[in-house]
């Protein structure tokens, strides 16, 4: 690894810090009482409903404190409840200020149900229309009308008190290679429209911004780590756009009879004049997409972003582009794990030492866009929390004795990867060698299935826990989530879960992740992409149409970690051809050195 140190795309400080929590929230509280709002819901979203979110709308990070990728916080005058999932627990306890905010376990804790508990009948919930979809807003109406509790949709009160607030981003959109795409842009608008026509609906309105520059062929930089171009879009019939966004962020689109554009603050006044019925989704737009229609008396049609399967299914051409990316990043990643083995036992390396190193070797590939996510670098107890993100003040050394987990990813134009490993730091202890290997077992579990045509992620999700389970141990995250193709690194409708009823297809690429989580101790994941392909017949099968993965990452799994004698035959089979393949597709790119640390990594055992 070189010295000269490249653009740092990850940084350790917190939006808020705990301490500035207590005043703000004194802060929206008299605003609230002036308005007349018992309470406000402040969820980490923005008006495209997506994980990530710019800076400009960190109104839950402003506010409480806490910077986790999902979470909401609920505003009452006497209490104020950040509400959490199991993969937050421990950290919102350690970013927000005790004395003003309670977490709160989500979901076996409903919002709904904690606000009858602290609300009187009759009480009034403000909510900001733009950062709610109709799904849930309908939902937690029905669950709050019985008890007298109305919701009120407001101008968003936080953002009068937020007084350095950041502006919006406006990074200029890029074209996206049309032989890494496999398809124009005019042959993904006409075969939306064909969809379009086809459900008798005149038009779509899209408000996702990767399903945008996916029908666009274009990309951005308004997100961190998420290279899209922040914009709203009409889609009609006929495959005509209109997109809302800031014309300067657009010119490379240049003028085009089939796409018209038109300033983000448009937007509203742009879609009150569609002629119905228009299709909307529910599940993904704001509700005051579903006010401002309503309004003006055009017909809605509830249903699913048309973009997003298509999306999900990728073509040969992005498969094919997507295969290179991994193999170019499985051999900066290859020369991060020989670096960490050299330096990590003698000690003195921390958690953000191994974060910017990872980075530097990714940015020496001359390719590497972005990170794809804030990469986690956690070294004993902070492993166990499953999206720990290390910072300045939590920044820990890497002591001999602990295991260490890494899970990161990078943005190339050709590909967006996403990779775990748990690496031993010295001799690891026979209980974290038990945990590991019954967590490789469910990793190598999914890697072989085969399955019919039809089946959905939360049929394959319990391959990933059998071995956990039978341990009586579990993991309270999915097993896998899609991913793009230089767009989101947590890409739907494709994922593995318990909660998943979509079929995989083929060109579904999604992550392969299990885990084990012992708080105060350690964590252990090992994550593989792979991709939906359909399988060959076998001999003495019947006719039935079958799926498959093929697998998209190649880096050492630590051997040291592996309690061989717990695997069986054709699991060992596996992760012996698996460490074959990696050794064969990575050594060709690394230095001499690295090629021989590679060969004693990836030993058959």
């Amino acid at each position: 690894m070189t010295d000269t140190t490249p653009t740092r795309f990850q940084s350790f400080t917190a939006a808020s810090r705990p301490e500035q929590g207590p005043p703000r929230l004194a802060a929206l509280r008299d605003t609230l009482s002036r308005v007349g709002l018992d309470g406000l819901l402040v969820p980490r979203a923005d008006a495209h409903q997506g994980e990530y979110v710019a800076a400009c709308d960190e109104r839950l990070a402003w506010l409480t404190g806490f910077t986790g990728s999902a979470g909401f916080c609920a505003v009452l005058q006497s209490v104020a409840a950040v509400f959490v999932d199991g993969r937050y627990r421990v950290q919102v306890r350690e970013q927000v200020a005790a004395e003003a905010f309670t977490p709160v376990d989500w979901p076996e804790t409903a919002l709904e149900d904690w606000l009858q508990d602290h609300l009187p009948e009759g009480g009034t919930i403000g909510f900001d229309p733009w950062l709610h979809t109709s799904r849930e807003i309908d939902r937690l109406d029905a669950a709050l009308t019985p008890a007298r509790i109305a919701l009120r949709p407001v101008a968003n009160p936080i953002d009068g008190i937020w007084t350095d607030r950041p502006g919006r981003p406006k990074a200029p959109a890029v074209a996206f290679p049309a032989e890494v795409a496999g398809k124009t842009s005019g042959e993904k608008r006409a075969e939306i429209a064909r969809t379009l026509a086809e459900s008798g609906q005149a038009a779509a309105v899209l408000t996702l911004p990767d399903s945008i520059c996916w029908l666009l062929d274009i990309r951005g930089g308004d997100l961190p780590h998420l290279p899209v171009v922040q914009a709203f879009a009409v889609i009609d019939s006929r495959g005509h756009v209109t997109l809302f966004s800031d014309p300067e962020k657009l010119a490379l689109l240049g003028p085009d009879p089939d796409i018209t554009l038109e300033h983000r603050d448009d937007f509203e006044s742009g879609i009150a004049v569609l002629t119905g019925p228009v299709r909307v989704d529910p599940a993904t737009a704001p509700h005051k997409i579903r006010m401002v229609l309503d309004a003006a008396g055009i017909e809605i049609a509830a249903a699913e972003d048309p973009c997003i399967l298509p999306k999900a299914c990728k073509t040969p051409a992005e498969i094919k582009a997507t295969t290179g990316a991994h193999i170019r990043d499985g051999a900066a990643f290859a020369r991060f794990l020989h670096w960490f083995d050299d330096k990590a036992p003698t000690g003195g390396l921390t958690e953000i030492d191994c974060v910017r190193a990872l980075e530097d070797f990714r940015a020496e590939t001359g390719l590497l866009k972005d990170i794809s996510f804030d990469t986690i670098s956690a070294a004993g107890p902070h492993a166990a929390l499953p999206h720990y993100r290390v910072t300045e003040a939590s920044n820990a050394a890497i002591a001999p004795g602990q295991i260490y987990l890494v899970d990161s990813g990078a943005q190339y134009v050709d590909g967006t990867t996403d990779i775990t490993r748990t690496l031993a730091v010295g001799a690891p202890g026979e209980t974290e060698r038990g945990a590991f290997t019954q967590v490789l077992r469910g990793m190598i579990a999914v890697s072989r299935a085969r399955f019919p045509k039809g089946i959905a992620g939360r049929d394959l999700d319990s391959f990933a826990r059998m071995a956990l389970w039978q341990a009586g141990r579990d993991f309270d995250h999915g097993t896998g989530h899609g991913v793009g193709v230089y767009l989101s690194v947590h890409e739907g409708p494709q994922r593995i879960s318990r909660a998943s009823t979509r079929p995989l297809e083929p060109g579904m690429i999604l992550s392969n992740e299990p885990g084990y989580y012992r708080e105060g101790a350690f964590g252990i994941r090992i994550e593989n992409l792979v991709v939906v392909r359909e399988a060959a017949a076998l001999p003495g099968g019947d006719a039935r149409a079958m799926l498959c993965f093929d697998t998209l990452t190649w880096a050492p799994i630590d051997r040291r970690l592996i309690d061989a004698e717990v695997l069986n035959r054709d699991e060992i089979a596996w992760l012996d051809a698996y460490h074959a393949q990696t050794a064969e597709k990575l050594r060709p790119h690394l230095p001499q050195e690295t090629a021989e640390w590679l060969d004693r990594a990836t030993a058959p055992l």
